[in-house]
């Protein structure tokens, strides 16, 4: 309970720096907002013939998309500390060993929350309707953070191993960027080339957009999940041991 206790501290310490420095929530706010109404109104009226109907599709995958690249910043966070040495004062305290690392995923996730609250406002005020019930919202809302959590652990090993917060932004991009276009968040699967479609049908940010989708405005729901849950799995099986065992040798060399 006490490393519990000590995550919940060092968690309200992280979100406690955005009443003294606001734009920290600028990533999770003006971006997401921006990408919506760039890509609602740029290629609504050429993709689905309206941007009424656009609106249904690009919601939940730009909540989706959102949430992949803002995890950037679970790196950029971790590595900033390590940097300026705050992990090295965490560890002469009398904490778990674990506690900083869980504390910063803990508050990027609750940033995560807001960018799903504030998209989801944003897209009512536009003129989207939940076509299925405030149950199948907070259900997208609880996968997507599923999805969040795992992913974050990719980019805590990012964190760890790069040499500045600058070299976090620079490998994360560019290896999110075409893991989140290369997928059916922009654009339904079946009007791409046939080559194409099974890289995109496999691609877990593919299977977490047709998830939200269906718990959002209706359509297939099950398998979707199902896929999202065995993504975040995998991930997390694979990344938070790699993570945190990168993580001790770091503090071990510093």
């Amino acid at each position: 309970m006490d490393g519990l206790q000590q995550t919940r501290t060092l968690a309200w310490r992280s979100l406690l720096q955005i009443r003294h420095n606001p734009w920290q929530l600028g990533d999770f706010s003006i971006q997401p907002i921006l990408f919506l109404l760039l890509f609602l109104y740029v290629f609504g009226g050429a993709i689905a013939g309206s941007t009424g109907e656009y609106l249904r599709f690009i919601l939940p995958g730009v909540i989706v998309m959102n949430m992949v690249f803002v995890t950037v910043y679970v790196g950029h966070g971790l590595n900033t500390d390590l940097t300026k040495g705050v992990f090295d004062r965490f560890r002469a305290l009398p904490i778990a060993r674990w506690a900083p690392l869980a504390g910063r995923i803990v508050a990027d996730l609750v940033k995560q929350a807001w960018s799903i609250l504030l998209l989801l406002a944003v897209g009512f005020l536009l003129g989207f309707r939940l076509g299925t019930s405030v149950t199948g919202l907070l259900a997208m809302a609880a996968l997507v953070l599923t999805l969040a959590l795992a992913v974050s652990w990719i980019m805590v090993l990012v964190g760890v191993i790069a040499r500045d917060p600058e070299h976090v932004q620079l490998f994360g991009f560019t290896a999110l960027f075409p893991v989140t276009f290369v997928s059916n968040v922009f654009v339904p699967v079946d009007t791409m080339p046939q080559w194409l479609q099974g890289v995109v049908n496999v691609n877990p940010v593919s299977n977490l957009a047709d998830a939200s989708r269906g718990l959002l405005v209706g359509g297939p729901v099950l398998e979707p999940t199902l896929w999202s849950l065995a993504w975040a799995c995998a991930i997390t099986a694979v990344f938070a041991p790699l993570s945190v065992w990168a993580l001790n040798r770091r503090l071990m060399r510093g």
